[in-house]
């Protein structure tokens, strides 16, 4: 069990923590001298056998807010100090607000220096005290009075914490290891340790871990785990961590730095869908407000984005987004801790939902619905995660990505893909990514793309089919190619689509011509079968008579030669070169006849015998290159497929 202590600055949390637990947790110099904390300190006293009590000192004073926020980091029950001198203190409600904001709602009261006032004043705190709790999830924590100069009540608080301890659960522990770094120094003989809290998953001595930002790998010299040696140490445990590898150097890893998992790759985060939870005593906020985000160790600049109202009333929440200056590692349920730093003060929280989250769309209801469900899961459960699964199947007509999920809960890829098979959707894996579906979806997403076929085949009666990729750009656009691929596929393999090579057709298609371009045709073929090996250019076609008066043009005859082409009633040699059949059969019989007369086929022997121009005879040469019937060797070819035409 971790305790962290919240109040005033000089409310005697530290002297506190040292009466319980024998152990002084200011360790600077600065702090020695000035008599108040600074950085968080630690303390982790001797309970009992297989008992494992932990406490944070974090700071109190309003310069050092932002180290209060990182100490309560992996923190589960509260220790809220008050002193009967003051009593309650501006710091004691902005620290009990961030506890709030950070989801600690466990813990008890410790009212300090009481030696130093009478009964009334005694009663008079506990009063304000009650006042302040009142409608929070401490208002039944209990109360010690306590005073660590005469050591009053010392030991009844003692008892209590090291009974709650005792009795405390094992933390369930999930997904891959995420550690958030507080401090980097370097330690002779060992080189380079990272102190933190360790927020989900579990790390051994001898794993690999990596920079979340940067990419940087490390291995795990060796832990220590509540700063006794380990071999491992899991979710909710203080850990420090002995690194080494080539990329491990003291000036890499900085203060508020994520170590993960090597299996966890989050990428850069900017943008952060987010439920915003605005304090009572805060000021109405707008949309694109500048904020101070405290998140994990780090402080970051940014702005609020809100995606259900233009303002965010004193009280409210809504979901927004959070519009960072610098990028950051989070995972769904973080939460942060959001500041006015012009003004100073604590405007609320942020529970993280999703990263990355798509820059167009953002305020459509589906959009939001999915929001709302990820904030339903921020603490994920076997049955939120089904209810979650099931929501995404329902609201997203393309599917989910389930990569991009997985990332983002910290969870194992199977546990979902299992999920999904039992809600009855459909997984279809690639190499890119995981993309699931309801049957529905899938129903829909499948006649999408016969709707598309059959109107191709409509408007290109011609054609052997649809290209794969055209199709999914067509029907699909809003899914990535690969999976779009892989429901075409799953129509081939069902007989809904019949495969031509790239092309899928629906059962049954003929390709053909149309009516007016099979007249079209009918006249066009005498000319471009007369003109033997030189063939008449599009352009002199559709200026000869018939077509002139018809106002018929280049494009649209070239449209209908190239349909035959596809027949195979033509050979598209060049852009405007077309040639029957019979003519290129003619042309390969002329080939193989040269290179049984010569041994190879120059350029110049085939120009004469056809009787065109260099250049036409090159480009038919080049066809014949193209399509496998000859190999170029030089300046000269030989026939690679004497088959090919007989």
């Amino acid at each position: 069990m971790i305790v962290g202590t919240a109040g005033h600055v000089d409310h005697g949390k530290t002297a506190l923590i040292q009466q319980l637990t024998g152990i002084d947790t200011d360790r600077l110099k600065e702090e020695k001298a000035r008599g108040l904390t600074i950085e968080p300190g630690f303390a982790y006293p001797e309970v009992a056998e297989g008992v494992e009590l932990g406490f944070v000192d974090v700071p109190g004073h309003v310069r050092f807010l932002h180290h209060m926020v990182a100490g309560s980091a992996g923190v589960d029950t509260v220790l809220l100090v008050v002193a009967a001198d003051d009593g309650v203190m501006p710091q004691t409600v902005e620290h009990l607000q961030i506890l709030s904001l950070l989801g600690l709602d466990r813990g008890l009261v410790a009212l300090t220096k009481v030696d130093r006032v009478d009964a009334a004043r005694r009663r008079q705190v506990r009063e304000e005290i009650a006042a302040l709790l009142a409608g929070t999830p401490l208002a039944e924590a209990p109360l010690h009075e306590v005073s660590s100069t005469s050591g009053e009540g010392v030991n009844a608080l003692r008892e209590r914490l090291w009974a709650m301890a005792s009795a405390q659960r094992d933390t369930v522990v999930r997904g891959h290891f995420r550690f958030v770094v507080d401090r980097v120094f370097t330690k002779r003989g060992a080189g380079v340790v990272v102190t933190g809290t360790a927020l989900a998953g579990r790390v051994n001595e001898g794993d690999t871990l990596r920079l979340a930002l940067g990419g940087h790998k490390a291995r795990v010299r060796g832990l220590r785990r509540q700063n006794r040696e380990s071999e491992w140490a899991h979710q909710g445990d203080r850990v420090a961590l002995n690194l080494a590898g080539s990329d491990v150097d003291r000036d890499l890893i900085q203060r508020g730095d994520w170590l993960v998992a090597d299996a966890l790759e989050t990428p850069p985060l900017r943008r952060l869908d987010a439920t915003l939870q605005l304090l009572d005593s805060a000021p109405s906020v707008k949309h694109w407000t500048p904020v101070q985000v405290h998140l994990g160790v780090g402080r970051y600049g940014g702005r609020l984005s809100l995606l259900e109202g233009q303002h965010l009333a004193p009280g409210e929440s809504m979901l927004g987004q959070l519009v960072l200056d610098e990028p950051v590692h989070a995972c769904l349920g973080d939460r942060c801790v959001i500041r006015d730093p012009a003004a100073g003060i604590t405007l609320g929280g942020a529970t993280v939902l999703e990263g990355d989250p798509p820059r167009r769309g953002q305020r459509r209801p589906e959009r939001l619905a999915w929001l709302a469900a990820l904030a339903e899961c921020a603490a994920v459960t076997p049955l939120q995660l089904q209810e979650l699964l099931e929501t995404g199947l329902r609201l997203q007509s393309t599917g989910v990505d389930l990569d991009a999920l997985a990332r983002n809960a910290n969870l194992e890829l199977t546990a979902l893909i299992d999920a999904v098979a039992a809600l009855g959707g459909v997984t279809l894996p690639n190499r890119e990514r995981t993309r699931v579906f309801s049957a529905e979806a899938i129903a829909a997403l499948e006649a999408r793309l016969l709707d598309s076929v059959a109107t191709n085949h409509e408007r290109e009666p011609s054609m052997l089919g649809t290209e794969r990729g055209r199709l999914t750009r067509q029907a699909v656009p809003q899914l990535p190619e690969a999976t779009g691929r892989q429901l075409i596929e799953r129509l081939v393999a069902c007989g809904k689509l019949v495969p031509h090579g790239p092309f899928v057709a629906l059962p049954g298609h003929q390709a053909s011509l149309g009516e007016e371009d099979e007249a079209r045709w009918q006249r066009l073929e005498p000319h471009i079968a007369e003109a033997g090996f030189q063939p008449p250019r599009v352009r002199d076609l559709a200026a000869s008579e018939g077509f002139a008066k018809e106002s018929l043009d280049e494009a649209r005859i070239r449209e209908v030669l190239i349909a035959c082409s596809r027949l195979g009633r033509l050979y598209q040699v060049r852009r405007d070169h077309f040639y029957p059949a019979a003519t290129v059969a003619e042309m390969a019989a002329i080939v193989q006849a040269l290179e049984r007369e010569h041994g190879r086929i120059r350029a110049s022997a085939f120009r004469d015998r056809i009787g065109t121009g260099r250049k036409l005879a090159i480009h038919i040469l080049e066809f014949f290159d193209k399509v496998g019937f000859t190999r170029r060797i030089g300046d000269e070819r030989v026939i690679r497929n004497a088959e090919m035409w007989p």
